[in-house]
Formats: structure tokens, C-alpha cells, sequence
């Protein structure tokens, strides 16, 4: 969610018009808003959708590596795995969750753990895919923390293939690595373990 004051007008407008565009599908779908069931959905589906869909298009990817630790010298591959992320698929409109492992191979600059699931949340808490989001990652790991590789391996379970024809167990596994650790395998087993 956006943090500046600015914002905010913004920021309710957005939500009013969720709310109205929800009570126009419950509508659309013949059911009874006045029902005890109904009465505050579009509200809470407006609340829910902006602080856990669409937050992350509020986050910067510079903002959030910004603040590293400079001049510890290049280090060996930094790995963190299980980040939890959730996400909305743009082709359904249905959420997804699951890990995400980023690593990264220093030059100059560190990146706290923190903020490499910030990272993560900020491209995974929008509209977009899998793959993309985790192709996002690595990018802005390169571009603002200037890692001279960067890897990232997310695994989700999708609300759109498990539903239709029951698909509940499956699972969809997305990579992504730039820099050295695309010709690096010992990296990337490390990556990957």
C-alpha cells in the first residue's frame, strides 16, 4: 500500500471502485447483496485485493535493495529459501501461492535477508504471472544491487490449474538465472538443492 499522504486519496478511489465493481458482479451473478453473506463482500474483496494483489505495484525495486551494506567484498552465493509469496493470475483472476529461493553472487554490495522477500512480495502481490514475476526477481537484483548473478526458483500451487478438471496436486515450478549463474552449474546446484 502506498505510504505517503499523497497517495491515499488515490489509493481510496481505487478502492471504492473495486467495491463498486464487486457489488456490479454479485449483481451480474443474480445474487442478494442484502444478504447476510453479501452485505460486506464488496468491501472486504476491495480491502483484501488492495493490500495483497495489487500492493506490490506500490513497492519500488530500487527503494527496496537501496539501503544494502557496501564494501564487504565480493562473498560466495548468498541463498535464502522458503520466502512465501501469493500471488493473482491476470488470466483468471485466481490466487496462487507458494516459496520462492533467491539467490545472489555479491560484487560489492549486500542485500539483508528481509529485503529479498520484500523483493519477492513486490513482484508477486500484483497482477501477473509466475514466470514473470520470477524473472522480475533476478532482474532487480542485477540491476539494483549490481549481483554479478542472480537466481531465483519459485514453486506455487495455482487456484486456475488445480480447479478445472482437478488438478489439486499439482504443482508449477518457474527458474530464473542471469549473470554468472547462468554458466555456472556449481552455482546452480546450489540454486536448485
Amino acid at each position: 500500500m502506498p505510504e505517503h499522504a499523497e497517495d491515499q486519496p488515490v489509493e481510496l478511489e481505487r478502492r471504492i471502485a473495486i467495491e463498486r465493481a464487486i457489488a456490479a458482479l454479485l449483481d451480474a451473478c443474480g445474487l442478494d447483496r442484502r444478504h447476510k453473506d453479501f452485505t460486506s463482500t464488496p468491501s472486504r474483496v476491495a480491502r483484501v485485493w488492495s493490500q495483497e494483489f495489487l500492493s506490490g505495484f506500490a513497492m519500488d525495486p530500487a527503494k527496496i535493495l537501496g539501503d544494502p551494506v557496501e564494501g564487504e567484498g565480493e562473498s560466495a552465493l548468498v541463498v535464502v529459501r522458503g520466502i512465501p509469496f501469493h500471488g493473482l493470475c491476470p488470466h483468471h483472476l485466481l490466487p496462487y501461492t507458494g516459496t520462492a529461493t533467491v539467490a545472489y553472487l555479491p560484487a560489492a554490495k549486500l542485500a539483508g535477508f528481509g529485503r529479498l522477500g520484500d523483493l519477492v512480495a513486490c513482484f508477486t502481490r500484483r497482477l501477473t504471472l509466475q514466470e514473470r514475476a520470477c524473472n522480475d526477481v533476478v532482474d532487480a537484483l542485477v540491476e539494483h544491487l549490481g549481483a554479478r548473478g542472480a537466481g531465483c526458483v519459485m514453486r506455487g500451487r495455482h487456484t486456475c490449474l488445480s480447479i478445472p478438471d482437478n488438478k489439486h496436486g499439482a504443482e508449477v515450478m518457474t527458474s530464473s538465472v542471469r549473470g554468472e549463474l547462468s554458466s555456472r552449474t556449481d552455482l546452480q546446484a546450489q540454486l536448485f538443492a
